[in-house]
């Protein structure tokens, strides 16, 4: 395994360098660590305090890590924060998130970069977030006696660690620390390869995520606008193509209701791919662009784009957000949610950006993988859908059924509140462990 873990990483990068011409992630990719450790020796250069670095995979590690970092720093507010991703899609999103010091891609596993990585950023306290396990920037931990936990961890019976086969996995789990982990088959899984000692269930920094979200929110005149008067309003967040076939029957029969599309790709090729599925459809870009408007100004919109009327005066029944980091405020304008991916072989996105404003959830059939999506069902705050009937006969039901849909209301709500409280958890262990003092 060690040879094949070895060769994969020695191919990624030629592979990534050569569809890069074709692939903007994978330009961003390789651009993105051009040059990354003169950029590294470069920050880090006069840097005299204690650095907790944390390395999330993508946009999802990173939304788990974010209330561990603001946590921290409202404790320590001296302690110099280091994130690291490997994905484009977590760093574009996330590079001017201000509670981090430093925001850099990783540079690619090996032993020289993890030593060279070590040697300059110098880490009290590492952190990796749910997944993704470098083998040498772990064993660089181990070997300089550095503390590295893994927060959000889960763990599944397919995974390498628990097969006969996985050796070497076994021996990255072997350098960390500390394991926080999501749930009791984590911890089960864990100790039947003799790791127990060193385990805490946490639970998900997520909940705790988008409940500060929630929290704070912040009203978005242009969507009060776009909504009016309207009384019922879907919001389809994280949708791909396949989501769209199963909404945009409902659309088209039900003018009177208002829908809000925020695709998961906002390439120019995907948004107007939306535009020719939905009958009339606008951008949110078209909005504010019609008089030059910002994100809090109030949009007239151009009636001579409508293709149809509606009936009842309006212009436009459907909105397709062209752009990324509004989903979670979204949600809160919803009647009803639906969250995409679940049509997909990937599975369902972020359900817990939805629940967490008690509002009823619906999604597609591929959700086995996440737990947060199973028990939301089971609490009876989620539905699960197969196909564009079953769809619109829920839809039907919770907008027209009052005792239902305050009850799914309710459960979703209480389902994210009653799983908060992991970033607690694992604030507490790092400052009663003195982690960042001794």
């Amino acid at each position: 395994m060690k040879f094949i873990y070895q060769l994969f990483i020695s191919l990624y990068p030629l592979i990534a360098r050569f569809i890069s011409s074709k692939n903007e992630k994978a330009k961003l990719w390789v651009d993105g660590r051009m040059g990354i450790f003169d950029k590294l020796k470069h920050a880090f250069a006069a840097n005299r305090n204690k650095v907790i670095w944390m390395h999330c995979a993508s946009l999802g590690e990173f939304e788990q890590g974010r209330p561990i970092i603001e946590e921290i720093k409202a404790q320590t507010p001296t302690v110099k924060i280091l994130v690291t991703f490997f994905s484009p899609s977590g760093f574009e999103v996330s590079k001017n998130y201000k509670l981090a010091d430093w925001i850099f891609y990783l540079p690619i596993d090996s032993a020289s970069n993890a030593t060279k990585f070590y040697d300059i950023v110098k880490p009290s306290l590492v952190i990796f977030v749910k997944y993704e396990f470098w083998y040498y920037y772990l064993q660089q931990a181990k070997v300089r006696n550095i503390p590295l936990i893994l927060a959000s961890g889960i763990f599944r019976s397919n995974q390498p660690f628990f097969k006969r086969y996985g050796a070497f996995n076994r021996q990255m789990l072997g350098f960390f620390s500390w394991f926080f982990v999501q749930n009791e088959t984590s911890i089960a899984l864990l100790k039947s390869i003799g790791i127990e000692n060193n385990v805490t269930l946490s639970g998900d920094t997520r909940f705790d995520r988008v409940i500060s979200i929630a929290e704070q929110f912040s009203p978005i005149a242009t969507i009060e606008n776009f909504i009016g008067d309207h009384k019922q309003v879907i919001v389809a967040g994280s949708t791909w193509l396949e989501d769209d076939e199963i909404l945009y029957h409902y659309t088209k029969t039900h003018p009177h209701v208002r829908f809000i599309i925020a695709p998961h790709d906002i390439q120019k090729a995907r948004i107007e791919e939306c535009l020719k599925l939905y009958p009339n459809a606008v951008t949110f870009s078209d909005l504010l662009t019609v008089n030059r408007l910002s994100l809090t100004e109030v949009p007239t919109i151009d009636t001579n784009k409508q293709p149809a009327d509606n009936g009842d005066g309006s212009t436009y029944n459907t909105l397709i957000i062209d752009n990324i980091g509004m989903l979670s405020k979204l949600y809160k304008y919803a009647t009803i949610c639906f969250v995409g991916g679940a049509f997909g072989d990937d599975g369902v996105h972020n359900v817990l950006e939805a629940a967490v404003y008690g509002k009823p959830v619906v999604y597609g059939p591929e959700y086995s993988k996440y737990q947060e999506a199973i028990q939301l069902i089971d609490e009876k705050g989620a539905t699960s859908i197969e196909n564009t009937l079953e769809l619109e006969n829920v839809f039907n039901q919770l907008l027209h059924d009052t005792k239902r849909y305050e009850a799914t209301c309710l459960h979703a709500k209480k389902y994210v509140y009653d799983h908060s409280g992991a970033t607690k958890i694992i604030a507490r262990y790092i400052y009663e462990k003195r982690l960042l003092t001794n």
